[in-house]
């Protein structure tokens, strides 16, 4: 898959009072980058409602799609996150 990085790459913040927009991304690459998995949350606002959450395991990464305004944090600040433009078809 191709894919086009839209911000520098952040360690993910660890709490919902600090979750990150990813640069109002909608395409966040996340990549745990530690030995041990973690649990990542998409939330609706900084101490917002949770949207939904999933573990990471270790050396893995996927990437999500969210709105704008939505915001994640992981577990660990060794998950980073990154804001990516990915192709269509």
């Amino acid at each position: 898959m191709e894919i086009r990085p839209l911000s520098a790459e952040i360690a993910s913040p660890t709490t919902t009072g600090a979750a990150s927009t990813v640069s109002a991304g909608i395409n966040i690459r996340v990549i745990n980058t530690t030995t041990a998995a973690h649990l990542v949350t998409l939330v609706t606002a900084q101490s917002g409602t949770v949207v939904g959450s999933f573990t990471i395991m270790s050396d893995e990464h996927v990437i999500i799609n969210k709105k704008q305004t939505e915001v994640i944090f992981a577990a660990n600040a060794g998950v980073k996150l990154t804001s990516l433009a990915v192709p269509r078809g």
